[in-house]
């Protein structure tokens, strides 16, 4: 069997590490993990959203060397079809690809505004209307997808959508984000998952190296 390696950074600010290190888990695929240190020049740039380009996550599988979030899905999909990434569905598919690539290259109001920080809680956190506009626009994904599908994920079964938005998940309860009883109960969903569990219980075991992180914004 070919030596699996995804390279991920810090747990609780990373929320493309989070991405990366979930989907690799839901395809059921046996990996290690090579943490990069956030004092890395290069890591720290993206977890401040600094960085043009995302190189954390990056899975190594024997000689294939695959970076980018999307590309690791689609690359997990193919080599673990059995795991069921995208749906089986073409509409279906193609709708759960769109949803992901929105998250991929959307919403950075609310990325900056609502950096993610699992160890950090701010409640009645004050939100301004660029931030709230995509956090409006996640949540319409969201019960559209549940009304459609008919949960109890995103696409009925868990895909790479899932784990597209679990960051987004920790953001809002960080935050404290008010949310309708459909999406309040799908953010209970995501964080009730195993491998969520264990990733938050190894972030709250880091140390804090990121100041820039909790400065309230």
């Amino acid at each position: 069997m070919p030596k699996t390696l995804l390279r991920i950074t810090s747990k609780n600010y990373s929320s493309w590490s989070l991405r990366g290190w979930l989907i690799a888990k839901f395809s059921g695929l046996t990996f290690k993990e090579e943490i990069v240190s956030p004092d890395d020049p290069a890591a720290r740039a993206e977890i401040l959203l600094l960085s043009s380009s995302f190189l954390v996550p990056c899975l190594t599988h024997g000689e294939i060397v695959v970076w980018d979030t999307l590309a690791i899905s689609e690359y997990l999909n193919e080599i673990r079809p059995s795991a069921k990434l995208l749906p089986a569905d073409q509409a279906a598919r193609a709708h759960c690809r769109a949803v992901c690539g929105e998250m991929h290259s959307g919403f950075s109001a609310m990325r900056s505004a609502l950096p993610m920080n699992l160890k950090g809680h701010f409640p009645g956190f004050a939100i301004w209307s660029r931030a709230q506009a995509d956090i409006d626009r996640i949540t319409a994904i969201w019960k559209q997808c549940l009304a459609m599908y008919g949960g109890p994920f995103l696409f009925g079964e868990r895909t790479i959508a899932d784990a597209m938005y679990a960051p987004v998940v920790t953001r809002f309860l960080t935050y404290d984000v008010t949310l309708d009883p459909v999406c309040a109960a799908y953010c209970q969903r995501i964080m009730a998952l195993p491998p969520m569990r264990e990733w938050v219980a190894a972030a709250k075991e880091e140390p804090d190296d990121i100041d820039e992180l909790d400065v309230e914004f």
